[in-house]
């Protein structure tokens, strides 16, 4: 609990853990985006697999773009959390 003192002597008093809901919510958001990157790289390991055994250029491609953005949005998410929290 925090309390402010003013000038007049009057006390004003906080309210305890305001901002503990602002960083449970950052914190939620981050392991859902991580968690989020980390499915969409898996299934982007899965369709480079498909295009791989298929000799499929397109899905080829599409798997390694899938699997460089999960890879991309856990790195963002981690910087975001670091940055936030």
């Amino acid at each position: 609990m925090h309390q402010l003192i003013l000038a007049a002597g009057d006390t004003v008093t906080l309210a305890a853990g305001g901002g503990n809901v602002v960083t449970q919510a950052l914190q939620l958001f981050t392991q859902f985006a991580i968690i989020g990157g980390g499915l969409w790289a898996v299934w982007g390991v899965v369709t480079l697999a498909g295009g791989l055994k298929d000799q499929n250029g397109p899905a080829t491609q599409s798997g390694v773009w899938q699997v460089v953005g999960g890879g991309l949005i856990i790195a963002a998410a981690a910087l975001f959390n670091t940055i936030a929290l």
